[in-house]
Order: C-alpha cells, then sequence, then structure tokens
C-alpha cells in the first residue's frame, strides 16, 4: 500500500534537505555567539584594556542590539526578499565576528558586536519562517524539532566550546570560528534558496522607533539592573519610564495607524497569543538554568571550566533525544499531551535539582540535566507546531519575528531574576545560618573551640563555609521557583487548539530530505 501523498508546501524548493543543513548553521552560529564570549570576557578584558565592568558591554551591545532588530525581520524580509536579506544577514555576521576577532580596543570591539547584533536578529526568525513553508503541514513537526535543537542545544555547548577555544588558542578563536560556518551557511542559502517577489510595505518610522525604545530600555534595565543594584538607581528608573513609556505609545500607535508596523490582526489567533505567552515563561526557565549552573558549579564546587561543560553536556543530549523522538509523534498525538508530558519531566528535574548540595558527586547533576533537557525538548517542538498551526501565512514573517523577541525577552527577565533570588536569598541564608553559631552553641563549643577563643582564623574559616552554605540555599531556593514556574503553565496547554486535520492530498511536494 503507497504512502499518503503530502500537502503542499508554501514555498517549492529543489533540495529542501540541503537548504534546511544551511539554515540551521547559521541558526546554530547565531545562537551559540549569545553565550560563547562569556567565559573569554577575563581575557578579553586584559587584552583590550578594559575594566570588568567596561567589558560587560560586549554582551551588553549585542543583546540590545538584536534585540532591537529582531522585530524588524518580517518588514525586510517583505520589502527585499527573504533570500537577499537572509544572505545579507548570514554576510554581515560573518564579517563582524572577522571584525570582532581583530579588534584592537574596547569601542572597536563593541561597534562590531552591536552589527553582529543587527545582522543576527533575523536569522533566527526567518530560519523558523523558511522551515514553515518549505515543508508541507504533515513534516511541520520534524522541521520544529530540527530548528528547536539548533535554539535549545546552541546555548549549552557555547560556554564549553569557548573556554576551550579560549584556553587552547585565544579569545579572538571564539569568534574567528564563526568564518567557516558563516561562508557554508551563506553559500547554501544562496544556491538552494529560490529567489521571491519582494512585497511593498510602508515602513512605520514612527512605530518602530518606539518598539525600539520600550524593548532596548528593558534589555538595558535587564543587563544593568544587578551591576547598579537594580531600583536604588537613578539609572533603572530611567529605564523602567522608556520601557513603560515607549512600550504604552506603540501599542496605542499600532491599534489606530493605518499601517502599523506590527499587524494588530495576528493578535486575534488565539494559539498565536497563548504560544507567545507560553514561550516567554517557557524562555524564563530554559535559560535560568543554564545560567545558574557554570557559577555553582565552578564557585562553590570548584569544577574546572572544561570539566562544568562535560557535566553539563549531558543536558543537551537529552534536548537532541526528544528532538528525534517529539518530531516524529507531533504529527500523530495530540501536540498539547506532549507539551504537558515536557513540562512534567522538566518540573521533575527541577524537583530534583532542589536535592543538590556541596558534597554530591556529579551524578545527580548529570540526571537531572537529562531529564531537563527531554523535558524542554518535549515542551519546544510541539509548542511551535500548535504556535502557527492557524495563523494566517501573510503573517508568518511577523509572528517568528514577535515569537523569537518574547523568547528572548523571557529568558532575560528570568535570568535577571534568579539572580536578584540568588543575592537575596544568600544574604538572608546567610544571617539565618550565622546566626544559630554563636560561641554559646552546644555545638560550636565541641567542634570549633578556636571560634569560641575568637581566633581569627577560625571566623575568617566559618564565614567562608556559612558563605557556601548561603549561597548553595539560594540556589536552591531558586530551583524550587522555576519549578512552580514551570507547573504555574500548565493550564496554557489547556487554551491552545489542537490543529485541524490537513486537508486533502494534493500532489506530492518536497520535504526535509
Amino acid at each position: 500500500m503507497s504512502a499518503p501523498a503530502l500537502s503542499k508546501p508554501n514555498l517549492t524548493v529543489a533540495a529542501p534537505g540541503w537548504l534546511t543543513a544551511s539554515i540551521m548553521l547559521a541558526t546554530i552560529m547565531q545562537v551559540l555567539d549569545t553565550t560563547i564570549a562569556n567565559v573569554a570576557l577575563p581575557h578579553m578584558a586584559s587584552s583590550l584594556g578594559a575594566t570588568q565592568e567596561e567589558i560587560t558591554w560586549v554582551l551588553t551591545s549585542y543583546i540590545v542590539s538584536s534585540a532591537i532588530a529582531t522585530p524588524m525581520t518580517g518588514w525586510v524580509a517583505d520589502r527585499f526578499g527573504r533570500r537577499m536579506v537572509f544572505a545579507a544577514a548570514i554576510a554581515g555576521f560573518t564579517g563582524a565576528s572577522l571584525a570582532c576577532g581583530i579588534a584592537t580596543s574596547l569601542p572597536e570591539m563593541i561597534v562590531f558586536r552591536v552589527i553582529q547584533g543587527v545582522t543576527g536578529a533575523v536569522l533566527i526568525p526567518l530560519s523558523q519562517a523558511v522551515l514553515l513553508d518549505i515543508n508541507p503541514r504533515e513534516k511541520v513537526g520534524q522541521a520544529m524539532a530540527i530548528y528547536g535543537a539548533g535554539i535549545m542545544v546552541g546555548p549549552i555547548i557555547g560556554p564549553t566550546l569557548g573556554g576551550w577555544l579560549t584556553e587552547t588558542f585565544n579569545w579572538r578563536f571564539v569568534f574567528l570560528v564563526n568564518l567557516p560556518v558563516g561562508l557554508i551557511a551563506l553559500l547554501g542559502v544562496l544556491a538552494f534558496l529560490p529567489r521571491e517577489t519582494p512585497r511593498h510595505r510602508r515602513f512605520d518610522m514612527f512605530g518602530f522607533a518606539m518598539l525600539a525604545v520600550a524593548v532596548g530600555a528593558l534589555q538595558l534595565m535587564l543587563d544593568r539592573g544587578q551591576a547598579v543594584d537594580w531600583f536604588d538607581s537613578l539609572e533603572t528608573w530611567i529605564y523602567l519610564a522608556l520601557m513603560i513609556s515607549g512600550a504604552w505609545v506603540f501599542v496605542i500607535h499600532s491599534l489606530t495607524a493605518d499601517d502599523p508596523f506590527v499587524t494588530p490582526g495576528m493578535f486575534r489567533d488565539r494559539n498565536f497569543v497563548m504560544g507567545l505567552l507560553f514561550i516567554f515563561i517557557i524562555g524564563m526557565t530554559m535559560f535560568s538554568g543554564l545560567a545558574l549552573l557554570p557559577p555553582l558549579l565552578q564557585r562553590l564546587m570548584g569544577y574546572p571550566v572544561i570539566e562544568t561543560g562535560i557535566v553539563m553536556a549531558p543536558r543537551g543530549v537529552g534536548t537532541m533525544l526528544s528532538m528525534i523522538i517529539v518530531g516524529r509523534l507531533v504529527s500523530k498525538i495530540d501536540p498539547r499531551y506532549l507539551v504537558l508530558f515536557g513540562l512534567g519531566l522538566t518540573a521533575w528535574s527541577l524537583h530534583m535539582m532542589t536535592g543538590f548540595s556541596l558534597q554530591m558527586d556529579s551524578r545527580l547533576i548529570v540526571t537531572s540535566g537529562v531529564m531537563q533537557g527531554l523535558g524542554l525538548g518535549f515542551v519546544f517542538v510541539p509548542l511551535s507546531t500548535l504556535t502557527f498551526a492557524t495563523i494566517d501565512a501573510k503573517f508568518r514573517g511577523d509572528a517568528t519575528a514577535m515569537f523569537s523577541l518574547v523568547r528572548n525577552v523571557g529568558s532575560g527577565v528570568g535570568i535577571s531574576l534568579v539572580t536578584v533570588v540568588l543575592s537575596r536569598m544568600s544574604s538572608v541564608n546567610h544571617e539565618e545560618i550565622g546566626s544559630a553559631l554563636t560561641a554559646t552553641a552546644p555545638q560550636v563549643q565541641m567542634q570549633a573551640p578556636g571560634l569560641v577563643q575568637g581566633s581569627p582564623l577560625y571566623t575568617q574559616i566559618f564565614d567562608g563555609l556559612v558563605s557556601q552554605q548561603a549561597y548553595m540555599v539560594g540556589y536552591i531556593d531558586n530551583f524550587f521557583f522555576m519549578m512552580l514556574l514551570t507547573l504555574a503553565v500548565v493550564p496554557i496547554a489547556f487554551l491552545l487548539r489542537k490543529p485541524s486535520a490537513a486537508p486533502a492530498p494534493q500532489e506530492s511536494a518536497p520535504a526535509i530530505e
């Protein structure tokens, strides 16, 4: 019995498999650069003559410029054609990577990182939009599995790869490694992505400016908040005022303008709106763990950079495994059930992480990491499928850009939130633990007579031990908070509509090879 014919994709290409490989190379290259440079910052600071506070602008400039440029993806793709925009973005990102690798001063580095952020911003939403368009509906789940693998595995291997390149060669190779990847991706896109007729769209400069102010101010507030002690600083209040003002004016303008920068029509799709809310919360938990684990393993448990990457690598293995499984299941099982299953695995992994201690070995870290990787894979692929299942194809470019923007904002909010919780709870825990270790406490009199006698050395040692335990409890508090946040998103899964059945079979169309 012959297999049923596949429905026709929105965009027919000659070699969808090769095009998918090229697109994913570009995606992984961009995602890696969000984390690969983190471990190289101290080396950059000494080489470029910058202070530790100044060198953080290497990260901030990239994050803020990328956030501001992401919403433009739909407009530039329609106006100039996806092939031209994709190729220009890859070329610009690769060229900026080369410039970063040979930069001789901090201002040069910041300028080149801004160019990286602007050109790289369009790669993620464009990749998702093209994969949705070149695959028939029956293959969308598999396409989203491939896309999700690049999105989720990239940040996991980034710090490890960055640490290895920095220690083996030097920090400049953190950027130069992009050159061969970018060249191959560029050739693939030029060879296999067909030209499309550009669609004229008026550019709403005022709407874009207001959105850019809101998003840029939010990212600056999240990135700079911890360094300036949040709302004890005037700088944070300025960012907050700019964010609220820009967002308010942008919303009012979008609802009243004839041709706004972001079309309100796409927000009439319930699945899309619920998907945005869902990915915002998942973004908070997805990357927060990646931000918490390296300092926990390196500072409290004494793991070297390379060993930290090795211990965290199984999380990526779990993600890859779940992507393979869920890519085959998403067209056969209600995607909402897969999302719920993934949320359950993720919540259970975070529950396991609340059992971390300073005396444990790496087995619990590896086990919980694999579990969390499996869970996030089961969430991301069916969620992406459900989010875009019912939205009109004409909104797809703007919708994928908004999806990427909301995910990035969620991750920024999540990382800032867990950082604040860690800082505040560690202080509270230190005070509570320290208050129990008085000179009159029986345990202290029996086991630490030096502390009873007021020895400065014993006092210093005990204070260090108390700080370690206080931070450990702070990390556990964060893991528990992330578990509750994951469970809180469960009701949203029931608000997503199940995709309708595929249309009647048509002529056989190309899919991922």
